[in-house]
C-alpha cells in the first residue's frame, strides 16, 4: 500500500465518510486473503465514530440492521480481484459497482445486497473498498502484502483517516 495511488484512494474515501456511516466488513477467514474485510471490521469495531459490522461471508444477514441504522453512507470492505497488485486498494462507487468487471467470492450476495439497500434507503451513498488479494486458497493466514495493507488500513481508520 505504498503507492501514491493508494494514498489518493484513501483521500477519496475520506470525502465519502460523512454523516452517519455504516461499515460492513465482508470475508471468509478460512480462505486466506479473502478474510481481510472481516478482519479489518473486527479490528476497528467500537474504535471509530462509525457503526461497524463484521458480516463474515454473509452480508445479506446484516441488511435489516443497516436499514434500521438509516445511514448516509455505507462502506463495504471486501477482497476483490480487479487485476491489480496484491494489497492494492480501489474505491468502487456509483456506476462502477454495476459496470466494473471484477471477481469477489461474494459477487452474488454483494450485488443482491447493494440492490436491496439502494431500493430500501433512498439517496444513500454506497461504496466498496476493494482490496486486491494474492491468495484465495483455503487457509487461515493472510499473505504478507495483504497483512501489510490490513495494518495500514487499520491505522488509517483508527487515527482519524490521517
Amino acid at each position: 500500500m505504498e503507492k501514491n495511488s493508494n494514498l489518493d484512494t484513501l483521500g477519496h474515501l475520506k470525502l465519502h465518510l460523512i454523516g452517519k456511516v455504516v461499515i460492513l466488513g465482508i470475508g471468509n477467514n478460512l480462505r486466506s486473503d479473502d478474510g481481510i474485510g472481516s478482519i479489518l471490521a473486527t479490528r476497528i469495531q467500537d474504535k471509530t465514530p462509525y457503526l461497524v459490522y463484521d458480516s463474515g461471508s454473509s452480508p445479506e444477514n446484516y441488511l435489516g440492521k443497516i436499514i434500521k441504522d438509516k445511514p448516509d453512507t455505507i462502506l463495504l470492505i471486501d477482497a476483490v480481484d480487479f487485476g491489480g497488485e496484491a494489497g492494492e486498494i480501489r474505491i468502487l462507487e456509483g456506476e462502477d459497482i454495476q459496470t466494473v468487471n471484477f471477481f469477489s467470492t461474494h459477487d452474488a450476495s454483494i450485488s443482491l445486497a447493494i440492490g436491496y439497500l439502494k431500493n430500501s434507503l433512498q439517496a444513500v451513498d454506497i461504496i466498496i473498498l476493494a482490496i486486491q488479494p494474492k491468495v484465495l486458497a483455503f487457509g487461515d493466514k493472510l499473505s504478507p502484502p495483504i497483512s501489510k495493507t490490513l495494518e495500514k488500513l487499520e491505522r488509517w481508520f483508527l487515527n482519524g483517516q490521517n
